[in-house]
């Protein structure tokens, strides 16, 4: 976690000035200081040329900054070309390198992009052997995407000083997001300091997931069409266009289309796809109760936003990752019973919220102990690593399985009614009963238990118990069933 605080201040760092020279100096001496750089430069792309020169540098040899490259040329050319981070852990074995100082061993280039566009290129150098990991590559390219910003920020300061008002909004928005590193918490927020800075009626956040954009947060004076957690195919339109070429979408009327509305009053919307180091992650919509509200001239204020919220987003789905660790049952890579406590919560407030359900399934492998006994605790072991596999790759990326102790499994089913849940947990039974688990000369059986919010329960203690009752009935009726809690009936294995 210390290197995510690396990160934190390393953004606020570089987000809280818009002088072009101050931010090049304070993204120089981050990298040099925090991640113990001895060569550490700023190569910026000549659009003109279509060179690559260096704007600013710490270490290196006298003159050699003074080189220009094209693309495709050096470390830092290469990358520029490739639009991603190129790494040449010993410099003396790589062709492309250019010398820029004799010190240097191992050379690490990331591309400075601003939509999927490049501006210039942070090239770090070091003066040992293979000196970065995956883990400072990583946290290298995250802060190279909060040093585009930077320089894209200072850059509009220059051109537009006419928008300052506009500038200093994105700047307090990026200050405030970079705080910010729980995900629903930022969004919620995101959505309400764009909504207030750029006074337009309602902002909504779309993330993609799979195939599909969902609704994660929104915030203003619409009414809403759609829930929030709602789901849209991303091949329909305006979404397939705007996700196929990475491009913002203005819809100046939208009386003409009622079917599009995402809230009843809209009336004009400008659509901004979310693009973090060339990954597409989803869209921020703002809408306007006025036709014609979003101008060309607020476009490119408001795709800085864009940009900052895009980083925001992608630090934060890093912290989950580190976070998730703590999570992870150690044997079967699922998630672990504190996991499912602290996800419970979560999914009962936003079907309580959104009206739309949801529902715990409570599993357990029939008769685990006999099979350990018979068996050993290796197969045993690997009997739980295969179930546990199968439950993940049945369900939904929305839905969450976890193991809850032993051989007994916790499931959390998102935006279903009770008779969705039972289907679901039929399935999985029977999948498990026809299921060849080898070295197990007998069938594997599991017995589940269902409950759904609210007909069975509207807290955690209510739902877990009706769930775990019907457990417990199934397996009293002779395993290798389903049922549900005691408001809906009980389905019976093959009835």
């Amino acid at each position: 976690m210390n290197k995510i605080a690396v990160l934190y201040d390393a953004g606020q760092a570089v987000l809280s000035t818009f002088d072009l020279d101050e931010v090049l100096q304070r993204i120089l001496a981050i990298a040099h200081d925090y991640f113990h750089l001895r060569n550490v430069a700023i190569v910026l792309l000549d659009q003109q040329s279509q060179e690559l020169y260096v704007r600013s540098q710490i270490g290196w040899d006298e003159g050699q900054d003074k080189a220009r490259l094209s693309l495709g040329q050096g470390i830092a050319g290469t990358a520029a070309l490739k639009k991603q981070p190129v790494y040449a852990p010993d410099v003396t074995r790589d062709p492309r390198y250019f010398c820029s100082a004799k010190s240097t061993r191992s050379e690490l280039a990331i591309p400075l992009m601003v939509r999927d566009e490049v501006v210039g290129v942070l090239d770090c150098q070091s003066d040992r052997v293979d000196h970065f990991d995956p883990e400072t590559i990583d946290l290298l390219t995250l802060f190279s995407t909060q040093a585009s910003i930077a320089l894209q920020n200072a850059r509009l300061y220059s051109l537009e000083q006419q928008r300052a008002r506009q500038l200093q909004a994105i700047n307090a928005i990026a200050q405030q997001t970079t705080a910010v590193l729980d995900l629903e918490e930022l969004m919620r927020r995101v959505c309400q300091l764009i909504q207030d800075a750029f006074r337009v009626s309602h902002v909504s956040l779309f993330l993609r997931e799979d195939h599909d954009l969902v609704l994660r947060a929104h915030h203003g004076m619409l009414t809403p069409n759609i829930a929030e957690g709602g789901r849209f195919a991303a091949t329909q339109e305006p979404w397939a266009s705007i996700l196929a070429d990475s491009r913002t979408s203005m819809e100046r009327d939208l009386a003409s289309a009622p079917g599009k509305k995402f809230f009843a009053e809209s009336a004009s919307r400008m659509c901004i796809p979310l693009v973090s180091f060339g990954q597409t992650l989803g869209v921020l919509a703002l809408e306007s109760d006025k036709t014609d509200a979003f101008r060309d001239g607020d476009q490119q204020s408001l795709e800085s936003v864009a940009d900052i919220c895009a980083t925001a987003i992608q630090n934060a789905h890093y912290v989950d990752r580190v976070k998730q660790l703590a999570y992870l049952d150690g044997l079967t890579g699922i998630f672990n019973r504190r996991f499912f406590e602290l996800r419970i919560m979560e999914e009962i407030e936003r079907a309580r919220r959104g009206g739309l359900g949801m529902a715990v399934i409570m599993a357990d492998i029939d008769q685990f102990k006999r099979l350990n006994d018979e068996f050993g605790h290796v197969l045993g072991d690997e009997v739980l690593r295969q179930v546990s596999s199968m439950f993940h790759q049945q369900l939904r990326k929305i839905d969450v399985v976890c193991r809850y102790g032993g051989e007994e499994f916790g499931i959390l089913l998102t935006q279903v009614n009770w008779e969705q849940a039972l289907a679901v947990a039929e399935k999985l039974r029977k999948m498990v009963e026809g299921w060849q688990f080898p070295g197990v000369p007998r069938t594997v059986t599991i017995s589940a238990g269902a409950a759904a919010f609210p007909e069975h329960g509207k807290t955690r203690d209510e739902l877990v118990k009706a769930a775990d009752s019907a457990l417990y009935a199934a397996k009293q009726a002779g395993r290798n069933r389903v049922c549900v809690g005691p408001m809906a009936r009980t389905k019976m294995a093959g009835s």
